[in-house]
């Protein structure tokens, strides 16, 4: 039987954990990362003119945002930080252990249905100068990362190989 690695873990517990949003997992082999690429979408029925990250302006009907978190390997990766919601390291091809991949799954859960909300917030107001972006609090997650050590086994979840 294969063991399982660290993108098919990934791939089931969204799955099964992110039922009402739009997550896909891109794999750069090349690069040694995997992208968890999160997608919020939300009416714009004031048809307010948005501004993204890139200063394009839209008045579309819906507004589609988009943003990632990047595992990736230290030794290996290059990428811009600033680019990603957040960045998450794992060991090699030791992978990363269950404990961090389950509790960013379900922390990434509530991120993603408080964005949700706050987009839908963002485009019901009328200031100008309102911005809309997802937060990610680190110590948030650590602090789930110790609760699922407390009640789990923490095996690794291999990097998967080509």
């Amino acid at each position: 039987m294969k063991k399982e690695n660290l993108l098919d873990y990934l791939d089931q517990a969204i799955e099964k954990t992110i039922t009402d949003y739009d997550v896909a997992l891109d794999w750069d082999t090349k690069n040694h990362t995997i992208e968890i690429i999160v997608r919020l979408f939300a009416e714009n029925k004031a048809h307010f003119e948005i501004d993204d990250a890139e200063g394009v302006v839209s008045e579309e009907d819906v507004i589609e945002f988009e943003d990632g978190i990047l595992l990736f390997n230290p030794q290996k990766s290059n990428f811009d930080e600033a680019d990603y919601l957040a960045v998450i390291p794992y060991e090699g091809k030791k992978g990363l252990k269950k404990s961090v991949v389950d509790a960013l799954i379900e922390y990434l859960n509530e991120v993603l249905a408080e964005g949700q909300s706050d987009l839908l917030d963002f485009l019901d107001t009328d200031d100008e100068t309102a911005v809309f972006e997802l937060t990610f609090d680190n110590q948030k997650l650590a602090e789930l990362v110790e609760e699922k050590q407390q009640n789990q086994s923490d095996a690794y979840l291999p990097y998967p190989s080509y």
